[in-house]
């Protein structure tokens, strides 16, 4: 199996999955390089996962629905979310099979970010839209950060090793932010250098791991000290995690 990032506007990752004849793809905001991706590997799109309504994740629905190469796609999606076409909608706990590609996906509901917002996990890679960053989560555009702090929550609770596929390339502004939160961690300090290689030669940060994302990832740390003392010198109310995750994710929004 083959995983593949896209990239599309400024900072987009559309995420494939083929296995050389058939494809999947997650969030196409953008059909162009979905489009360009099949035709340089002669695929045929069978499948589309959607994890919430933004445009930049849901833009390119129309163009794919007709293009001969997606035609016979399906489309998940939100079923509480309006979307510019007709979808599957699925909900936490259902189960999308794709047997040409030996893939049983689980829908999980992780609101916060926009309160219907989904990913999906094929078992080794998460594919988790806008919650989830390398170094961070989204902003809190409809759910609250109750809501929030339970989906990053199931997101920690995967295996270590499972593959996070976020949609933005927004490791390094993340991890300077991380750095004021943890100035002293060393794992952010190594991960920051290695990110900044990556984007000086060209290349994507991503995918990163749940492993590493509960190492420096400060909205997945709300129960370590350092985090704590942070947000409680910035008015977290004591020790409460989603106390800590509110303050943090406000000072991030104003963060500079």
């Amino acid at each position: 199996m083959n995983l593949l990032s896209l990239p599309a506007f400024d900072d987009n990752y559309l995420w494939m999955i083929h296995d050389g004849r058939e494809a999947v793809v997650v969030d196409p905001g953008d059909a162009t390089p979905v489009i360009a991706a099949l035709d340089r590997a002669d695929l045929q799109l069978t499948g589309i996962l959607v994890t919430h309504k933004h445009p930049d994740h849901v833009g390119g629905l129309r163009a794919l629905r007709d293009h001969p190469r997606a035609r016979a796609a399906q489309i998940w999606g939100p079923g509480n979310e309006p979307m510019p076409v007709p979808v599957i909608p699925v909900h936490d706990g259902d189960r999308i099979a794709l047997p040409g590609l030996g893939l049983d996906i689980e829908v999980m509901a992780v609101p916060g970010h926009t309160l219907g917002h989904l990913a999906f996990f094929t078992g080794s890679v998460l594919f988790c839209g806008d919650t989830l960053f390398s170094g961070g989560c989204g902003r809190l555009f409809e759910g609250t950060p109750a809501q929030m702090h339970a989906s990053l929550g199931r997101f920690a609770a995967l295996p270590a090793e499972t593959l996070v596929c976020c949609a933005h390339e927004y490791t390094l502004a993340n991890l300077r932010f991380a750095r004021a939160v943890e100035p002293h961690s060393p794992a952010l300090a190594a991960y920051q250098a290695e990110c900044q290689s990556l984007r000086e030669r060209g290349l994507p940060t991503l995918p990163s791991t749940i492993g590493r994302e509960r190492q420096i990832n400060p909205y997945l740390r709300c129960d370590q000290p350092d985090v704590i003392a942070c947000a409680v010198a910035r008015g977290a109310d004591g020790r409460d995690p989603v106390s800590v995750l509110a303050t943090i994710r406000r000072w991030k929004d104003q963060f500079q």
